[in-house]
């Protein structure tokens, strides 16, 4: 008698992509032959600058859950001009288990074209475990703004752990590896005057640009907790601190006004 093997049980937590893929249509605009979400990342297209294509993700269900795997993938061709946003700040929740939630975001960008990624704030709840990675490809004559901001919990909340990394290339050459690490369980020292310094939001503006290897942007204080440090390679890198996500989104605001073409 032949015994079946066990069945083995289902992975914990949602796993969802979102794809996106713009082409430049041939009459001045950007097409977008692929737009699709699953799960809770759902896409809408909105109306563009310009030549550009505008897509918004739309949260259908409440996500990053602990166990939860969500990756946001998005490819511009040759000349395409592409614009993502989210509708609503992102809330990392803990799951039933205390697993950790992975949110993925992919994006690619060939010859000629541009990219404006700029979503909400990430809010790390209490008890959540978020694992953040966004990699970036970028063509040698690409250009690319790019939008982080961490919220470390709801008002008098304390935050949970959130372990966020950006890599970006350029022409297949780095550009940019950076990893932050805040909340319960991260490395000593992350809330001292070394880190956060007890602030509460957290974030960064990318923006790399051809135009800057003629006229680079230069080393420059934007504030009292906020700096724009020029990278090896065409962009600018701004960090910045604050007390809360109001602030910290006019801070960047102003810093896009500053160096974005």
């Amino acid at each position: 008698m032949t015994t079946a093997p066990p069945v083995p049980p289902p992975a914990a937590g949602v796993r969802a992509t979102a794809r996106i893929h713009a082409v430049a249509d041939g009459r001045g605009g950007t097409a977008l032959p692929l737009l699709a979400g699953e799960g809770p990342l759902a896409l809408r297209r909105t109306r563009g600058r310009e030549a550009e294509a505008g897509v918004v993700l739309v949260g259908a269900m409440s996500a990053p859950l602990g166990g939860d795997h969500l990756t946001v993938r998005a490819t511009a061709g040759p000349g395409a001009r592409l614009a993502l946003t989210s509708a609503a700040a992102t809330l990392a929740l803990p799951g039933r288990a205390g697993e950790p939630a992975r949110y993925d975001v992919e994006l690619d960008l060939e010859d000629g074209a541009s990219l404006r990624w700029l979503p909400e704030q990430l809010v790390s709840v209490r008890g959540s475990d978020l694992r953040v990675r966004t990699r970036v490809r970028l063509a040698p004559t690409a250009r690319l703004l790019l939008r982080e901001e961490q919220v470390l919990g709801r008002h008098g909340e304390r935050p949970g752990l959130l372990r966020s990394r950006l890599t970006v290339t350029r022409g297949g050459r780095p550009l940019l590896d950076q990893e932050l690490a805040c909340g319960p369980g991260a490395p000593g020292g992350w809330d001292g005057p070394a880190g956060l310094a007890g602030h509460r939001a957290v974030g960064q503006l990318l923006v790399v640009d051809p135009a800057f290897a003629e006229d680079p942007p230069p080393a420059a204080v934007l504030g009292e907790c906020a700096v724009a440090t020029p990278l090896a390679g065409p962009a600018v890198l701004v960090t910045a601190l604050a007390g809360d996500a109001l602030r910290l989104r006019e801070v960047l605001d102003a810093a896009c006004l500053a160096y974005h073409r």
